[in-house]
């Protein structure tokens, strides 16, 4: 057991990677008879217990993690005193469409029959949701997309936020605060998502955009997270989503009792990934970063 075991160096607690089955063989080989059920119980009495992996691990620092999230909320703070839009935003669990089975249950008189496997080619389509959550105006907006996941779908679909509700929510509001994730395709990295949103959004419609990213494994923090997708995965749990008008049709009916109220659009615009920014389109951008975290926080203002 020695060299299969890890476990807490603060609590002290064990595991190992050793099934029960395969340690009463093992001990079967030594001469010493005991089922696994045995071995289970001697487990723990030593203190071993079963284990998941836990997604805990950053690449930044704790000291960065704790800078960054008093940033966000300096962010916030800042731009609600001003009466200036916040949104958050990020891209949904892709979705199967077709009879398949949608995780989580629903009161019906009989069960609802769908495929044994989730085969890709079986499916209509597939539906890549891309949220654009209101902080303010506790408002949601999903784009449902067709094609692929990429930083062109994600700065069109905050433009076509602003450019249909944003700009006629706040009349008079000349800035922007995006919180975001640090990864996918709206990416704190991603060339394409900035100079997207340089020319789409602020180039085009006169617009500052204050962008402060997440950092990586603080997703779960994002407020479009447990305010807008949450609630939408448990308006339709249980329930296959057969066509995309079936996932319109869930999405626009997502509602709460704080007076959440979410629209949604189907996109059958076709992106390509892989797209490439060159550096003299970089140099077009009229970006300023933050000075003690300049890699999940930025300003782009119009040229």
């Amino acid at each position: 057991m020695q060299h299969d075991t890890a476990g807490d160096p603060m609590g002290g607690l064990k595991w190992t990677h050793r099934t029960t089955a395969r340690i009463a063989a093992q001990l079967l080989e030594l001469g010493i008879q005991v089922s696994d059920r045995t071995v289970a119980r001697l487990l723990k009495q030593m203190d071993f217990s079963l284990r998941v992996n836990h997604k805990k691990l950053s690449s930044a620092s704790p000291a960065q993690r704790d800078a960054q999230f008093t940033h966000i909320a300096e962010v916030r703070e800042r731009f609600t005193a001003e009466g200036l839009p916040i949104i958050s935003i990020d891209t949904k669990k892709k979705e199967l469409v077709g009879c398949f089975k949608n995780a989580g249950m629903s009161w019906v008189h009989d069960p609802v029959l769908v495929k044994d496997h989730d085969f890709r080619s079986e499916a209509l389509g597939m539906a890549i949701p891309y949220g654009v959550y209101d902080l303010r105006a506790n408002r949601g907006c999903v784009f449902v997309g067709t094609s692929r996941d990429t930083p062109e779908f994600a700065v069109d679909a905050v433009e076509k936020w602003w450019r249909t509700e944003g700009q006629h929510r706040y009349r008079r509001a000349e800035h922007l605060a995006i919180l975001a994730d640090g990864g996918g395709s709206n990416s704190a990295s991603a060339r394409a998502w900035k100079y997207g949103l340089q020319t789409r959004l602020c180039n085009r419609h006169g617009l500052s955009v204050t962008v402060a990213h997440y950092p990586s494994g603080a997703s779960k923090w994002n407020p479009i997270e447990h305010r807008l997708f949450s609630e939408i995965s448990k308006n339709w749990a249980g329930r296959p989503l057969d066509s995309y008008q079936t996932i319109l049709n869930y999405l626009r009916t997502t509602t709460t009792a704080t007076g959440l109220r979410v629209s949604a659009h189907l996109v059958k615009k076709t992106y390509q990934k892989g797209v490439k920014i060159s550096n003299a389109q970089m140099r077009q951008l009229d970006i300023s970063t933050d000075r003690a975290l300049p890699k999940w926080n930025y300003t782009l203002r119009p040229n």
